[in-house]
């Protein structure tokens, strides 16, 4: 029997496969320092498991609409100036709140622009779209504006920013954001932003979201999650925010697709949004001590570009691979052999360099670290 062309143009993630490979390691007893997944280590706040269980004692079991409750949609648009509940979809994690993006906005053959080194999920997400990612180099990590640009064609429907970002946490400054938002309007291309890691900026640095460009929203697509800005990762709860001609369309997606997010779960992230706002910064805090500490072991070791957001570092090991290692061979051996697991770079697109979690505790990250220099 044969299967569609488009699941066989597409790739496992890699992130799942490798993480898959530490699960089995893990249950067969074997000690693992994981530094591979992007997982915060906080506990999700017992506010919000309360809010959880209350909403099942309290039967909050059946389907709800298929794009939200309204009183999660309408606290979410406070964050936006201008929108309100009708400019808010909530779906099941950042994840799927990008796929359906590309769902629909691309037709076959239609290309979309995407910075590299990139999320896993990012290519092959417009491949299952019928489109096709271009994949554009970015300079220390930062956008290169001028290769962006010499990659659009008459193709180009998209350009995907995601900042801070998976896997190297650069973040994109305002000059660099107002040439892209350029770019749009002169190519009339969408703008898709992942913004799922924006509470997590240091150094005094803030956050710019391409929200702030009220010229451009007719054409742009903001996504962000309620998994790490809250430590909900198996919540699944993420939204998109955009024009409410574009809400319509993903919701007619989502009705086809999963109908509505689990309806408890949602009432779970409402309670999120009323947390004091202590407990965030407290968590940023402790994530930006981590990241010095993890940044100056990694300089010891790698070439390696300091982090101004998210929780990860993005090292080049290519000076310390022996001639013919990848970077997947030396993450697999790191693992088998040391029990650490980082994640290879092949995984996002650019080979020679590793991506290492730091929002772990510290004992952890600390000895990770050590087992890595023993095993350089």
């Amino acid at each position: 029997m044969k299967l569609s062309q488009r699941i066989q143009n597409s790739t496992e993630s890699e992130t799942t496969r490798f993480s898959a490979r530490v699960q089995e390691l893990t249950a067969r007893g074997k000690r693992i320092i994981n530094l591979a997944v992007g997982q915060p280590q906080f506990d999700t706040p017992a506010q919000v498991i309360a809010a959880t269980v209350k909403a099942l004692e309290a039967r909050k079991t059946k389907y709800s609409p298929v794009g939200g409750i309204a009183s999660l949609k309408a606290r979410l648009a406070q964050q936006f100036d201008g929108y309100d509940g009708d400019n808010i979809i909530i779906t099941n994690g950042a994840k799927q709140a990008l796929y359906a993006a590309f769902q629909v906005i691309c037709d076959p053959h239609d290309e979309v622009i995407v910075p590299r080194p990139c999320w896993v999920s990012f290519p092959e997400q417009v491949k299952l779209a019928g489109g096709r990612p271009v994949l554009v180099d970015t300079c220390n990590h930062q956008l290169d504006c001028d290769a962006v640009a010499r990659a659009i064609g008459p193709q180009t429907r998209a350009i995907v920013i995601n900042s801070p970002n998976n896997p190297t946490g650069a973040v994109y400054p305002k000059t660099a954001l107002e040439k892209i938002v350029r770019l749009a309007q002169q190519h009339d291309l969408y703008l898709v932003a992942d913004e799922s890691y924006d509470l997590f900026v240091y150094d005094g640095l803030k956050s710019e979201s391409l929200f702030q460009f009220e010229q451009i929203r007719d054409r742009l697509i903001v996504i962000r999650s309620f998994s790490k800005h809250f430590n909900m990762t198996g919540f699944r709860v993420g939204y998109i925010a955009t024009d409410s001609f574009i809400i319509s369309a993903l919701t007619r997606l989502q009705s086809h697709l999963t109908g509505n997010v689990c309806t408890f779960v949602q009432h779970g992230a409402l309670s999120a949004l009323d947390l004091d706002e202590q407990l965030p910064a407290a968590w940023r805090r402790e994530l930006e001590t981590k990241r010095n500490l993890a940044y100056h072991r990694a300089a010891e070791l790698f070439d390696c570009i300091r982090p101004h957001g998210a929780f990860y570092l993005f090292p080049d090991i290519s000076g310390q691979l022996k001639a013919g290692m990848t970077a997947l061979a030396f993450a697999t051996h790191l693992l088998e052999d040391t029990g650490v697991a980082v994640m290879p770079g092949e995984a996002f697109g650019m080979g020679g360099h590793i991506r290492i979690c730091f929002a772990v505790a510290e004992d952890k990250l600390v000895s990770g670290f050590d087992k890595i220099a023993e095993a350089l």
